[in-house]
Parts: structure tokens; sequence; C-alpha cells
């Protein structure tokens, strides 16, 4: 069996991804393949375990990169690559970019040391689609402040989440043959009509 599709979701905290995660499951349901939707950090037992500490308690920033990554590995071993092998559709609320965004661009981590982890645990398999949801600063303020319990990362000063934005965005530029900017300032409908578009070499 061919290998299957490997499309990860990416944005600043409030730029509304989640909102369109099983929407996007079920285009590719509709033309009769199987979707496995997971995030990160997450996706195992262990991951989950690792999520709530990530999310909720304080740690040193390269503490908190290795604990990314470790539950990557995890991730990438008992459910990504499984699922790409058997020729599913992957759809991931976060992965690496994430890690490049939140501890590069966030907390100014050095980007040597996180590429030396990324080549180091995914061993060269990267998204074959990443869909950046970028959202002006205001929107994304206005969203998170109706978050009723805020994880760690929500209840970041604004400079942080700009540099996450920033990070977000140097990624697209570098990479854009893999990362599609969405416009997520606008409507559910319009950022809907906008993946449409770029799923349809996909779908």
């Amino acid at each position: 069996m061919n290998r299957g599709l490997f499309i990860t979701l990416e944005g600043v905290d409030g730029a509304g991804k989640s909102t369109h995660l099983e929407w996007l499951s079920e285009q590719f349901r509709e033309h009769g393949r199987t979707v496995r939707v997971t995030r990160e950090p997450g996706g195992t037992p262990l991951g989950e375990r690792l999520r709530d500490l990530l999310l909720n308690s304080p740690m040193h920033a390269e503490t908190e990169a290795l604990l990314f990554f470790a539950a990557r590995r995890e991730h990438l071993a008992r459910v990504i690559q499984p699922a790409l092998e058997a020729g599913e559709v992957v759809i991931s609320d976060r992965f690496t970019d994430a890690s490049f965004a939140y501890q590069c661009g966030g907390r100014g981590l050095p980007e040597a040391r996180l590429e030396t982890l990324e080549a180091w645990v995914q061993a060269g398999l990267q998204p074959d689609l990443t869909l950046l949801f970028d959202v002006a600063r205001e929107v994304a303020e206005s969203r998170r402040s109706t978050v009723r319990e805020p994880d760690r990362f929500e209840q970041e000063r604004a400079d942080f989440h700009d540099r996450v934005r920033q990070a977000y965005l140097h990624r697209a530029s570098r990479y854009p043959q893999r990362i599609k900017v969405i416009n997520a300032n606008q409507s559910v409908e319009a950022v809907r009509r906008q993946l449409l578009t770029l799923l349809e070499p996909w779908l």
C-alpha cells in the first residue's frame, strides 16, 4: 500500500486551527480515505501525561524543548508512522514547526539545538503539508480571552505570542512548498474556502 498523507495544523494560541480539525478530516473521509486525527503534545498515553506537565508545570526552556521531542518520538513510533505505513491520512494539531515557533521564537533557544533534535527524532520525516493559521494580535488575544482555564502558554504575555507568530512566518518563508499560510482573521466559511483550494491537489 502507498504511504499515507501527513498534514499538520499550526498557529499561535487563538489562531482558530482546532475549529477546522474535524472538518478537514471529513473532507478526506468523503473521498474514501481513512483518517487519523491526533495532536501534540499528546497522541499517545505517555504523550498525554507529558502534555499535562508541559501545559501546566513551570520548567526550564531546555527541559520544555526536550520533553516536547520526547513526546514526539513516542507519537511518531506509536501513531504517526504506523498510520502512514497503512496508507492513512494523518492530521495532527501541531508538530515540529510548533517547537521552532514556541521554543526558539518564544523562548529564545538556538535553532541549531532543535535542528539536532529534529534530525534525531524524525530521521528525515516531515509533513507533506502544513497549514499555518495566521491571525492578527488583537484577534488572537480576543479568542484567548474566552478560554476558561488557560494553560501556561496561553497565559504568556503579548510579546511572547508576537515572537511565536514571527517565528512561524519565518518558517513559512523558509519552506514555502510545505507550509501554506491561511488568513485566519476571516469568518469560518471564508477560511474553509481557502482550505479547500489548498487541499484540492491532495483530495
